[in-house]
């Protein structure tokens, strides 16, 4: 048996590496390889698997890992800080969604209990397909991604009731007053119990493991507090799905969250990947030959139904057009959550065979196209914004002119108002400087333009926006924003817009410097090349390396010659050499004591360097700092004297800057005879 395991496990993982590693290359998501290795290897396929029993036991371990990743992920306070686009735009998104689907089936004839069922399938989106493509492409900052994340938390967090309500839609629950009560006193029972279990008994159960300074014991406690809270959840009656979440959720605030994700992330990884290869094995390849059209005309009709409805719900929480359009794109498909809800679905009775075909098939196809979908996102919002909409549905694209407004000339423009437009915005009008601020975030403009800030809301990729900023008359205009796409697009614009215009452009990466000053931007900042050189600034400084030096390795770092990088100057070979080869040379700083022996008197009567080796850099006299003091120069009392030498003959010579007394004894003891 053990022999038959390792056999599928091996099949298995040589699938799906070949078949991930293609679709990386043409940047497919990981998630659908893994659901086409299940398709290619099971019964429906090459029949490489034909007992998927072990398969499915791993597949549950999966959903188990991933629920509590995502309730260790979760709190309150990530719930608060984006509560209008998790309440206000998830609910929306869901809701409409939902009521959306039930619509369209039961115009086919499905019953209502089956229809809702395939609207909670349908509302649900692919978190990790629409993030990964975000971080691939740096964006993961920008409002189109935190729209996308916001509903996605929410679509995470509605996936509990969903599992409580699917029982009642089975008709299992005849009394369906009674079910919703004893499941919300369950609920609230075991929500009471993990909140005291959270605050009173993990932190003292997790100070002792950490103790052990273990990471086995470590890790064990993590699948322990895991697998208990998921063992009783399930014992009550509830799903695995919901103990897995509310274990994550014990976590999600103390002190070792950080660790015990880290910890848990490779396992939710190898087991979510045997999930969606068992999702694929279930998938009837003959079905989908049979019925093609059927299936391509579902899966389009869900997308373009989800996109809009999803970037209905972005605009009307406020977001600009374009960041509604790219959302709603990135939301257009039906998401990894759904699953999770199909297999219990499927045990419920809520699915028919053909159903549950259709339902595999058009999921996969919507995964699919996911990141051609967000490929083709910049052009579609382009085509929306030029349309001739009016009033509110132009957000992002147009943006009202500002009553009574002086016009502006020789100004400058900053899109963006994160940290750095932020400082820059106070640095301009420390400065007197004119500016404006473009901004895609309605409550920051509402807010800033309380409080006197130069802003108003739109879309610096639309050539009226820049025109109601005045680009034809601008001076410099300074690009911060957390969108490479838009960055370039922006840049592209505004050199065609005004041709003299200084165009400063932060970009995070180095790459993208020489093809944003091909685009027309006439200075790039790279957070990479900056951070590097702060590093290497501050290092060399340390080893005390000549600020001259200092200064070329930075200018030839930022015009990209490194030749000095690649050819070190032997100007290099100083003092930092002395400290690397010589590791007893020490500098310090002496005090002139009153009444101590060197009170009074020269450094050339003194003679410190013949007498004991150690040489006088500098003299410290109140504010005033003397370098390379003469010979003539007189110590004063409160002088700070910055010398240089072996550690054992700055000790000898420091009973000298002591009271009188110390100086003799010190002097005689330790000083050098001539």
């Amino acid at each position: 048996m053990i022999t038959a395991y390792l056999y599928n496990i091996a099949i298995i993982f040589a699938f799906a590496i070949v078949i991930v590693a293609i679709g990386n290359r043409f940047k497919i998501s990981g998630i659908v390889g893994f659901i086409l290795t299940g398709i290619l290897i099971g019964p429906y396929g090459l029949r490489f698997i034909q007992e998927t029993e072990f398969i499915d036991v791993l597949s549950e371990i999966g959903i188990i890992f991933l629920l509590f990743t995502i309730g260790m992920q979760f709190s309150f306070r990530t719930l608060y800080d984006m509560r209008k686009i998790v309440l206000v735009g998830g609910s929306l998104q869901v809701l409409l969604t939902i009521v959306a689907t039930m619509a369209i089936s039961c115009l086919f004839g499905i019953a209502i209990p089956n229809a809702l069922f395939f609207g909670f399938l349908v509302c649900h989106s692919s978190t990790a397909i629409a993030l990964k493509i975000y971080q691939d492409r740096a964006e993961i900052e920008s409002p189109q991604a935190r729209v996308t994340l916001g509903v996605s938390i929410f679509q995470d967090i509605v996936t509990i009731p969903m599992l409580i309500a699917l029982p009642i839609l089975a008709g299992e629950a005849t009394d369906i007053f009674r079910a919703f009560l004893q499941l919300g006193v369950t609920l609230v029972v075991l929500f009471a119990a993990v909140l005291a279990i959270a605050v009173y008994v993990i932190p003292r159960f997790m100070n002792r493991v950490t103790v052990t300074r273990s990471p086995e014991i470590f890790l064990m406690s993590i699948l322990l507090i895991c697998f208990v809270i998921t063992y009783i959840t399930a014992s009550l009656g509830l799903s695995l799905a919901i103990g897995a979440f509310l274990a994550g959720l014990t976590l999600s605030g103390s002190d070792y969250f950080h660790q015990a994700f880290a910890s848990i992330v490779p396992f939710r990884d190898i087991f979510t990947s045997f999930f969606f290869i068992s999702i694929g094995m279930l998938l009837n390849v003959g079905f989908v030959i049979r019925e093609p059209l059927l299936i391509l005309a579902i899966a389009v009709g869900i997308i373009v139904m989800k996109a809009v409805i999803a970037g209905g719900s972005a605009l009307a929480i406020g977001q600009s057009l374009r960041t509604s359009v790219l959302s709603g794109l990135a939301l257009a498909n039906i998401g990894e959550f759904a699953f999770v809800l199909s297999i219990p679905g499927v045990e419920y009775g809520l699915f028919t065979p053909d159903s549950e075909q259709i339902f595999l098939a058009v999921t996969l196809l919507t995964m699919s196209l996911t990141p051609f979908a967000m490929m083709s996102g910049p052009k579609t919002a382009d085509f929306f914004c030029r349309l001739p909409f009016g009033g509110r549905f132009k957000a992002g694209c147009e943006t009202e002119t500002l009553p009574g407004a002086p016009p502006i000339k020789d100004h400058l423009i900053i899109v963006g108002y994160g940290l750095n437009g932020r400082i820059l915005a106070k640095a301009a009008r420390v400065g007197g400087v004119p500016h404006v601020v473009i901004e895609m975030n309605p409550e920051t403009v509402r807010r800033e333009r309380e409080a006197g800030e130069n802003i108003f809301f739109g879309d610096a990729t639309n050539s009226t926006i820049l025109t109601h900023a005045n680009i034809e008359q601008a001076r410099i205009l300074v690009i911060v924003i957390n969108d490479p796409v838009s960055t370039r697009a922006i840049t592209r614009l505004a050199r065609q817009m005004n041709p003299g215009l200084f165009i400063l452009v932060r970009t995070r990466f180095l790459a993208d410097v020489t093809q944003l000053k091909n685009m027309g931007a006439d200075e790039v900042i790279s957070e990479d090349l900056e951070t590097s050189v702060e590093i290497f600034t501050r290092v060399l400084k340390k080893y005390m390396v000549p600020e001259a030096v200092i200064d070329r390795y930075v200018e030839e770092v930022r015009a990209g010659t490194y030749d000095m990088l690649r050819s070190p100057s032997t100007l290099t070979a100083d003092f930092s050499d002395l400290q690397l080869n010589l590791p007893n040379l020490a500098m310090c700083t002496l005090l002139v004591e009153q009444g101590s022996a060197v009170c009074g008197r020269t450094l050339a009567d003194l003679d410190i360097r013949r007498r004991y080796a150690v040489s006088v850099l500098a003299v410290k006299r109140q504010q005033q700092v003397i370098e390379n003091p003469s010979g003539e120069m007189d110590l004063q009392p409160g002088d700070e004297v910055i010398v240089m030498g072996a550690p054992d003959r700055i000790e000898s010579l420091e009973g000298l800057f002591r009271t009188a007394g110390e100086a003799d004894d010190a002097g005689n003891a330790g000083a050098p005879h001539d």
